[in-house]
């Protein structure tokens, strides 16, 4: 039987997209949404495709945006895939590719579900829109960032933003990001001398040096998170020292960690408070910082009622509201003021070999999708 949400996740995953390429997922998208007569800006920079689509708004009318990305994460070694992973198959009620989950298949849900919904309301209130990119899964540099950027240049308002994330974890709308933690990371280095490991009085061994202070980095509690957020946590990702040699006492140490967070803290007071660690420890070092996004979160409002109401219209439970989790794209959404939350298909399997969803999911999820359209825009 035709379905058309399945159908058109099939023709998105037959693209090997592979961050930042599009491969041209996004026209298939946009021929789509002109036929129902947005209005669609492409706004590509460096590598990256994007595009702003808008259909309808009476004055003072609010912005309903649907946010997502067409790029996926490579597909590892495809012999260990069960069929060709840019080949769509379902089976057992499964639909098989890279992106099924993450997130070709919203991305099928929400054009669907507009198109749905601009049927049944031609003349719809509230304005809907499309933010979609083809970086973020990769450096994020050229996407949703420079999209929102130029969108509030331009004093554009976005006052409700759903992002197609994979957000469930066992059932379709079980559990709904309404924010996410923040994410920086610290480039250290740590400076010795070089020597030779038989004559330590002439060197000075940077590993020896660092361990007091990795041992209190690792040990320290941060926070304690609160009501919507776990607490903040710092994890150790690379380490590396030395030459290969096992004769030479190395004359630097490399470490990098990463701090999700809360809003219990800001990003300057996490650095300052390691590099009072790294002074207290009387280390020689040289630290670089990336801030990947701020934590941010979207309380009860309109738009959380409406996405919970539309999961329990169709899934007759309530959603677990929660920020756990890595960083999305709605870190950058939230900058303009927009309130924000994540929903999409179970997330058992993205990034891994054979990922699918169900692909009752899918249309389910559409019909969530259109649910909330209907509450905020009609």
């Amino acid at each position: 039987m035709f379905c058309p949400v399945i159908t058109l996740a099939q023709q998105l995953i037959k693209r090997p997209s592979l961050s930042p390429n599009d491969e041209g997922c996004q026209q298939i998208m946009i021929d789509r949404l002109k036929a129902i007569g947005f209005t669609v800006e492409p706004m590509n920079f460096g590598d990256t495709l994007n595009f702003w689509a808008h259909r309808g708004g009476s004055a003072g009318a609010p912005t309903l945006a649907f946010a997502g990305h067409t790029d996926v994460v490579p597909t590892g070694d495809e012999k260990h895939w069960n069929q060709s992973p840019f080949e769509p198959t379902i089976q057992d009620g499964f639909l098989y590719g890279r992106g099924a989950a993450d997130m070709k298949g919203s991305l099928a849900a929400m054009v669907v579900a507009a198109e749905r919904f601009v049927a049944a309301n031609p003349n719809h209130q509230g304005r809907l829109a499309f933010l979609i990119t083809s970086d973020e899964e990769a450096s994020a540099v050229n996407g949703t960032v420079k999209v929102v950027e130029a969108l509030m240049a331009r004093r554009e308002r976005v006052e409700y933003c759903l992002v197609g994330e994979p957000s469930s974890t066992e059932r379709v709308g079980d559990v709904v990001k309404n924010g996410r933690r923040g994410s920086i990371t610290a480039n250290l280095t740590v400076h010795g001398t070089q020597g030779h490991v038989a004559y330590p009085h002439l060197a000075d061994n940077p590993v020896h040096k660092a361990t007091a202070f990795i041992s209190e980095l690792v040990n320290t509690e941060w926070d304690r998170g609160n009501e919507f957020f776990p607490a903040t946590s710092m994890q150790i990702a690379n380490i590396h020292s030395g030459t290969g040699s096992n004769n030479v006492i190395p004359g630097e140490l490399f470490i990098q960690f990463n701090f999700r967070y809360s809003t219990e803290l800001t990003h300057e007071q996490i650095a300052r408070k390691v590099q009072e660690m790294l002074q207290r420890h009387q280390l020689r070092y040289s630290i670089e910082w990336n801030l990947s996004g701020k934590p941010f979160l979207t309380p009860r409002g309109k738009l959380v009622d409406a996405v919970s109401h539309a999961v329990e219209y169709y899934a007759t439970t309530a959603p677990q509201l929660l920020t756990t989790g890595g960083t999305s794209d709605g870190r950058f959404i939230a900058l303009m003021g927009t309130q924000v939350v994540e929903l999409g298909p179970v997330n058992a399997t993205i990034h891994k070999v054979n990922e699918c969803v169900k692909a009752s999911d899918l249309q389910l999820l559409s019909r969530m999708y259109q649910k909330i359209m209907e509450q905020l825009l009609a």
